[in-house]
């Protein structure tokens, strides 16, 4: 009986451990989207363009601007969510040196197409064919966004679907130090 009742202790303080852990590390969601890039220069790319065939995108032929980096796959209804604010982020600062560049993901190649296409995606589309960009980034999964300043520092990072608002104030922020 005396044995079964410390097992029972145990398990109690162990669940309640775990629960205080968690309840402390959920409520700080910085700490979860915080990136050891973070500050340093973001990692140099140079991608196939997802609608044009032979096209490059390098990271260092957009220094000047602020790039905001969303790693997506057509299979990731979350990126879906998201969607809508990227373009509408694109179409607010596209004229204000930000670029807007959607990173395909271990993703088929047509259906990437198809899903720029059916969301009517105009900004940049560039595909990661070896997953090699996802990694120097340290992608946790998809969607991901990153906040590249005029200076190629990694300043921002967003793990999960953004918001429009939420990108805008990064953005502005961003655009505000320059």
């Amino acid at each position: 009986m005396r044995s079964r009742l410390i097992a029972l202790l145990g398990v109690g303080a162990a669940v309640l451990a775990v629960a205080v852990l968690l309840s402390v590390g959920l409520s700080q969601p910085e700490r979860l989207s915080a990136s050891p890039l973070a500050g340093g220069q973001a990692p140099e790319f140079s991608l196939p363009d997802l609608r044009h065939s032979g096209d490059r995108v390098r990271l260092s032929d957009l220094r000047g601007q602020v790039v905001v980096v969303n790693f997506w796959a057509s299979w990731c209804a979350e990126c879906r969510v998201e969607q809508r604010a990227l373009s509408q982020t694109w179409q607010r600062f596209r004229d204000s040196g930000v670029v807007v560049l959607g990173v395909n993901f271990e993703d088929a190649t047509d259906d990437a197409r198809q899903y720029v296409a059916s969301t009517r995606t105009s900004y940049p589309v560039v595909v990661d064919t070896h997953s090699k960009t996802a990694l120097a980034y340290g992608l946790r999964g998809v969607p991901e966004t990153y906040v590249i300043d005029r200076h190629g520092r990694l300043v921002d990072r967003v793990v999960g679907p953004v918001t429009a608002d939420g990108l805008a104030a990064r953005i502005t922020k961003v655009l505000e130090e320059a």
